[in-house]
């Protein structure tokens, strides 16, 4: 029944074959490979259609470099805007978390702290709950008893803390 077949390529999830089969048992084929969950694609060849492919893709290739270098320049003088947009979106969500834990009068002062090292972050994070810890108690008792639900609150009881705290991934200016 099968002339030949060979293995194009291949994944984690499944491969590509290119199978040659005679016109007589082509639908057995089909009917075989869907029983085996098997999804089978026509192709046929037209030299035409292949070489109108193959100057798309060389056309759209030289479009790709031409915009290469203005974009380049668009992104570096757009990046610091966008950036600085981005940090004052987290202004104003501590501004306005700050007034809905706390209340007014306004009170408070915002501060960037960054670890030198991963593994001083949880130090970090003890010292300033030992040291804010008068201002909610109920996120103070919750760090001890993952048990505890604030009422009101999406946010696990794990991003929760008797301070304000928002993480900035800075990971985006390596």
């Amino acid at each position: 029944m099968l002339l030949s077949n060979r293995l194009i390529t291949e994944d984690k999830e499944g491969g590509l074959f290119t199978v040659t089969l005679f016109r007589k048992v082509i639908e057995d084929f089909k009917t075989k490979a869907k029983e085996n969950k098997f999804t089978v694609r026509e192709f046929y060849y037209d030299e035409k259609e292949i070489k109108r492919e193959r100057e798309e893709m060389a056309r759209l290739l030289s479009d790709k470099k031409q915009q290469y270098g203005p974009l380049l320049r668009w992104l570096k003088v757009n990046f610091s805007e966008a950036f600085i947009a981005w940090i004052h979106v987290k202004a104003l969500r501590v501004f306005v978390e700050s007034v809905l834990r706390y209340g007014l009068p306004v009170n408070f002062q915002a501060v960037l702290l960054q670890p030198l090292k991963k593994s001083s972050t949880k130090r970090l994070r003890e010292v300033l709950n030992s040291v804010f810890r008068h201002l909610d108690e109920v996120a103070a008792t919750s760090i001890l008893d993952a048990s505890v639900e604030i009422p009101g609150l999406q946010l696990n009881n794990q991003d929760y803390f008797p301070y304000v705290y928002f993480h900035i991934d800075l990971s985006l200016l390596d």
